[in-house]
């Protein structure tokens, strides 16, 4: 029987680890960016456009006058 083989060589030391909780910090963050970004941009399309209301005066007294009668020649 032989004895074990020695080696005078130093161990390899083992590589350090990846680092799996810096990317999966990076992944959250890119998705929690692109969801904000994706809701600014629903929000900028749906209801950036809409367009104020006339709320002058006149406009309101146009729009809460008694509409007007049918004249009888237009009935048939």
């Amino acid at each position: 029987m032989s004895g074990p083989d020695i080696s005078s060589a130093p161990p390899e030391t083992p590589a350090p680890p990846p680092r799996p909780l810096r990317r999966l910090t990076l992944e959250l963050f890119s998705i929690i960016a692109l969801k904000i970004a994706a809701l600014t941009l629903i929000w900028w399309v749906v209801f950036a456009p809409q367009a104020k209301p006339d709320t002058s005066p006149g406009a309101i007294a146009q729009r809460l006058a008694p509409a007007v009668p049918a004249s009888p020649e237009a009935r048939p």
